[in-house]
Parts: structure tokens; sequence; C-alpha cells
């Protein structure tokens, strides 16, 4: 059975779903003003791995992440490079989804941004204002954290020894400094109407209504980068609380941080690399590797060398995977039959909150066995156990064996074996250069 580490309750737990066979995540997704860094890229594959195990096991999953098209960073660098705020967000919306593509993320099955709901953003601010859970002030409205019972259940601090938590611009007419914004008024920028005059809505409240909105109900899964756990998820689960008497999740996941030298890769310290630089120098997969080659709840110090290392073994990997399915498409002993015992192993690692390490482990094992098996028919079982488990990690390199190459390893054996040493070379040169010796 799937256990999973509940950030709400600091246990890792059986899953359980609120719905028999069906499983609602929501993965909290960029806020599109740039492009993405490997830091950002983290949860992305991590959950496109959590919904791949999920729907192996037979799940229904309907993922949701949204793209906050609305904030004051949006705003500036709309501003730094002179064109509206709706453009800058559609082209670093694009981004996004070709960099999902091209580290073989499955995108979301829902992707809302929050410009398209904010009318029941202002509905549901309302609604927190008619219950007292809210109040306007010249500067906007903000959510009274003292009425949040609960709040600090999920980043487990005391209300009294929280800190300021908004992440648009502190105002000074709030009741209590803790009290964060859910609607600014302003009319700079991107703004809209409503009840309080013209403005926006705080990021907080943007993923707590299209929650509210897509699903209706209470989810299964909750998932983002462990520095969103608070203010942002805290702010999330009080609003939904006190408006739909639920804490939004029963289970909330979150990913540990990517670090370069020790210190969080950020923008705001410019240390950071981008994916779409990174793929230019190594494969997306094995950059993938490296990210679920780490369990994802520990922090990853990224390095030139680590990526470096990660690089070499996904080569090893795809180079016997191609060399395995070349020798079983000779023989053409091509099957759909697994090594039940190794799948079992794969599952109860990955049943064990997604202990993705040792199924790389795992995974290496299984190369080994590819590389010195002799047996066609027990390498084509090793292969298809090993492509069963790197598709559900989304690193299943893709290839495509043509009769034209078939044909030149048939003439390479010919010239091997009536000792033309010289075209056999040249042949083997062909089929290296290729990945297929």
């Amino acid at each position: 059975m799937l256990k999973i580490y509940n950030s709400l309750t600091k246990t890792i737990e059986p899953f359980t779903t609120l719905r028999e066979n069906e499983v609602s995540m929501y993965v909290c997704g960029p806020t599109v003003y740039g492009d993405i860094h490997l830091g950002n890229a983290r949860p992305v594959i991590f959950f496109d791995v959590v919904k791949r195990y999920l729907t192996y096991k037979g799940f229904q999953v309907k993922l949701v992440s949204n793209i906050t098209d609305v904030d004051d960073k949006i705003i500036d660098k709309a501003k730094e490079l002179g064109i509206s705020e709706s453009k800058l967000t559609k082209i670093y919306t694009d981004h996004f989804i070709d960099m999902n593509v091209a580290l073989n993320s499955i995108l979301p099955d829902i992707m809302p941004k929050a410009t398209e709901y904010v009318p029941h953003m202002v509905e549901y601010i309302q609604d927190l204002i008619d219950q007292g859970y809210a109040y306007e002030t010249p500067s906007g409205v903000y959510f009274r954290v003292t009425k949040a019972k609960d709040y600090g259940i999920l980043s487990k601090q005391n209300i009294d020894e929280l800190n300021q938590s908004v992440r648009i611009q502190l105002e000074d007419d709030k009741e209590d400094p803790r009290d964060f914004s859910i609607w600014k008024k302003t009319d700079d920028g991107m703004h809209f109407e409503s009840p309080w005059g013209k403005g926006r809505p705080g990021w907080h409240t943007e993923c707590a209504v299209m929650n509210h909105e897509i699903f209706g109900h209470e989810i299964d899964i909750h998932g983002g980068g462990m520095d969103l756990k608070f203010p942002h998820h805290e702010n999330e689960i009080a609003q939904t609380h006190v408006h739909d008497h639920h804490h939004l999740a029963r289970y909330w996941m979150h990913v540990g941080r990517l670090d370069v030298n020790f210190e969080k890769m950020s923008k705001s310290i410019g240390n950071i690399t981008l994916v779409k630089d990174l793929i230019l120098d190594y494969d997306p997969y094995s950059f993938r590797l490296l990210m679920v080659g780490h369990h994802y709840r520990s922090q990853i110090n990224y390095t030139d060398d680590l990526m470096v290392q990660f690089a070499k073994e996904y080569d090893k990997i795809k180079r016997s995977l191609k060399k395995a399915f070349l020798n079983i498409a000779l023989a053409k002993a091509h099957t759909k039959d697994v090594e039940p015992s190794i799948i079992e192993l794969f599952e109860s690692h990955m049943d064990d909150d997604f202990n993705i390490p040792n199924v790389i482990t795992l995974v290496y094992e299984l190369v080994k066995n590819l590389n010195k098996e002799t047996d066609v028919k027990r390498l084509s079982i090793f292969y298809q156990t090993l492509k069963t488990i790197l598709e559900v990690l989304g690193i299943m390199p893709r290839y495509e064996l043509t009769d034209e190459t078939l044909q030149v390893y048939r003439d390479w054996e010919q010239a091997r074996s009536s000792k033309d040493f010289q075209r056999a070379d040249r042949l083997r040169n062909v089929l290296t250069e290729r990945g297929w010796m």
C-alpha cells in the first residue's frame, strides 16, 4: 500500500483517496514573468512522477496546476520590456509548457490562469468579508489571521510568532501586521473592477479560489516546493478552512529545495541556471534522472560536476537499453512479460513515500543484467521490466531501430566473421555513433 509523508501531520501515512480509484491533485504552478530555472523544474518533475505512478497503480488522476498571470513582478517586467502584461505572460506560459515537454513531464489536465477566475475571487473575498474573516482598508482587503483558529497548522508555527506574510506591498493600515492581503487596491498595471475599487487579487487567494471552483470539494493531494509551505500554503488553508470548512487537501506534499553551492537557486540572488540553457548542453532526461535520483523531500546541492555525473549515468542506461533492444529485435524475441520479483521491489520502494533513489539503484542493477545476459528471452524480460520502471519515472529514452540500422549490424557481423576487420571497424563506428553499441 502506498504511504506518503503528509506535511500537514508531519507523519508518513497510508494513502487513501476521498473517492474510490480517483485522485484529485493540485500543484502550485509558475508566476510567468521569466523562464524557469532548475529549482522551478524540480516540483514539475516530481509531481509528474507522482501522477504517472498513481496512474500505473490504476487510479484516475486529475492534476491541476495553475498559471499565475497577475502579479506585481509581472507588471514590473512588462513595464521594463515595454509590452503588455498579457503579451508577457503569453510568452512565458508558452516557454513553460515547452520546458515541460522537453523534460518529458506530461502537461496537467487543467492549467487554469488566475486572470480567468478574478470574478470568482471577488465573490469569494466578499464572502470572507461578510463572515467577518476579512476587512477592507484604504489599501485593500486583508484576511484576519486571528480569526482562523488553526492558523499555523501546516507550518506548525505559533500564531504569535508568525512574521508578516504578504507577497504584495505591505501597508500600514492593517489591523494586525500578520494579516495578509487578499485584494490590493491599485490602478497601476493590470487591474480589475471590484466592490472595493480597482485592484487585483492576492496570490494566496488565487490558488484557494481556483481549487474551490475547479474541484468544489476537499482534494487528495496539494503539492509544491518546500518554500511555499509558509506563507502561501498556510494562507490557502486558512481561507479554505473558514470558507469551505476543510483544510483544502487531505495530503500536503512538499519538494525540497535545489541549492547552488549550498545557497538557494533564486532569480533575486542571481545564481540561476535556466532549464532552456541546460538542455542545450545535456540530454533533458539526464537532468530528470538527477532530480528523481534524490529523495523528493531532501535538498539537492547542484553543481556542474553532479550534472556531468548523472549525464554519464544516463548515457550508460540509454546505450544498454539500445544494445539490448537491438539484440532482441534481431532475434525477434520481443515480449510484454516482466520479472515479477523486480516489479514487486520497484513498487515497494515507490510505495515507501516515493523512495525513488532506491528505485534508481534497482535500475542500475537491471542495466547490469542487460549487459551480461546471454539468453535473449531473459534479456527481453529484463528489458521490458526496465522499460516499465523508466516509463513511470519519465526517463525511458526515445529511439527508433530502423531497417537500415539492422542491416548495418548484420553487415558488421558478416565482416567480422569473414575477418574483414577494416570494414568491421568502420561499421562498428557507425553503430557506436548512433548509440547502438
